[in-house]
């Protein structure tokens, strides 16, 4: 039944007429044997004596009337027939000449009917209702017809589709979103800087009306000049952590090998520096045959991800900053985690671009490091999970495959 019901379109349809123009033979057949036998008896009926007496000849010479030397009956004149045979042995005979044609053609329309209910109305269904849903901007769909026959092929390449429009619907609303959070983040992070510089020259301009100053107001001028240097220099890095975000979704993955202990005695150097006479321990899996594991990763990424991860709990950590690489089920496991207040906020507020939990923030990062974190995690196939710890503070875990 299934190899029937996955034919092709072509193949169906001859199934289906043939099927038909078989079928109706049989009732044409018996119709016609009928037809003939009841108009034979009618003109039986006026035969005359010399029909009779050879068919009594006939039969006592030990023949039959089915034997096929059988006089044979010849039609009568219309007018020697009474009205009621006569329109009988019409019937007769249009049911003879015609039968096989009327079968035939109510045998074609049953098998399009059927044809058209098996095979095409399921598919022409699905296809209408896609379309509909789709010119009503809906995309949460999917096209269910199995049989592998043309349109069931149309089908699925329809429903490749949907999933390709639904995929960059999603991209397209997230760039969106991305855009207008980067728009509101330049208007806040240049807002600051600008109403500082601004401040400071109306203050200059209040101390030197007349281009004549003293000793203490030059210092306290100088100052000021200082100062609004360090603005315009906030400045000039948020407008470079801008290129780096728009360079994020562009850089390549170079993957190359390396093994666990290495990228540990390669991070122990980084976590000295960082870490700045703070108290930061990096655990391993060293000792097992887990160290010895031959990774194959994208070492800048998940160095940067690591120096992320860690500036941001070294900035909220009150005494204590922890690291711990492992390889579990093929996947690589950068944990970070601190003894701070922990996390706040949702992992997908956290890791937007520009995002700062404490508006203090903005007068020394500009909320950049989570966000890069998700971008690169992601961008290699992993993903990055935040929480906080049962006795306190938050913690980190970006997931590579290696």
């Amino acid at each position: 039944m299934n190899r029937i019901r996955n034919l092709s379109v072509r193949k169906s349809i001859v199934l289906y007429m043939l099927v038909a123009v078989v079928l109706s033979f049989i009732p044409t057949y018996f119709i016609e044997r009928t037809a003939q036998r009841t108009q034979e008896q009618i003109w039986e009926k006026y035969m005359g004596e010399e029909y009779w007496q050879q068919i009594e000849e006939y039969q006592n010479s030990g023949g039959s009337e089915a034997a096929p030397n059988v006089p044979s009956i010849t039609r009568p004149v219309n007018m020697e027939m009474s009205d009621s045979d006569r329109l009988l042995s019409e019937v007769c005979d249009f049911l003879q000449t015609y039968s096989l044609l009327v079968f035939a053609c109510g045998g074609i329309i049953v098998a399009v009917f059927f044809f058209y209910k098996n095979k095409l109305a399921a598919p022409l269904a699905e296809l209408t209702r896609a379309t509909a849903a789709i010119g009503s901007q809906n995309l949460d769909f999917t096209i269910n017809y199995a049989n592998r026959d043309e349109l069931g092929e149309v089908c699925a390449q329809f429903e490749v589709m949907r999933r390709q429009l639904a995929e960059n619907n999603s991209r397209m609303w997230k760039t969106l979103e991305q855009e207008r959070a980067l728009r509101a983040s330049i208007a806040h992070d240049i807002r600051s800087p600008l109403t500082i510089l601004k401040g400071y020259q109306e203050m200059l301009l209040e101390l030197v009306p007349d281009r004549q100053t003293d000793a203490e107001t030059a210092d306290a001028m100088t100052d000021m000049l200082k100062e609004g240097m360090v603005q315009i220099g906030r400045m000039e890095d948020f407008l470079g952590s801008m290129n780096q975000l728009s360079a994020l979704e562009e850089r390549k993955i170079q993957l190359r090998e390396i093994r666990l202990s290495e990228l540990a005695q390669q991070y122990r150097k980084n976590l000295e520096v960082l870490a700045a006479g703070r108290e930061c321990e990096l655990c391993t899996e060293e000792g097992s045959a887990a160290a010895d594991v031959l990774l194959r990763i994208d070492v800048g990424m998940v160095t940067e991800v690591l120096e992320n991860l860690l500036t941001n709990a070294l900035r909220y950590a009150e005494s204590k900053v922890s690291v711990r690489l492992s390889v579990r089920d093929g996947e690589l496991y950068v944990e970070v985690a601190d003894d701070g207040p922990g996390f706040a906020e949702s992992a997908e507020i956290l890791t937007k671009a520009y995002y700062h939990a404490n508006p203090q923030d903005d007068l020394t990062h500009f909320g950049m490091g989570l966000y890069i974190c998700r971008v690169y995690c992601e961008k290699l196939g992993g993903r990055l999970l935040l929480g906080n710890e049962n006795g306190g503070g938050g913690k980190a875990v970006a997931v590579f495959p290696c």
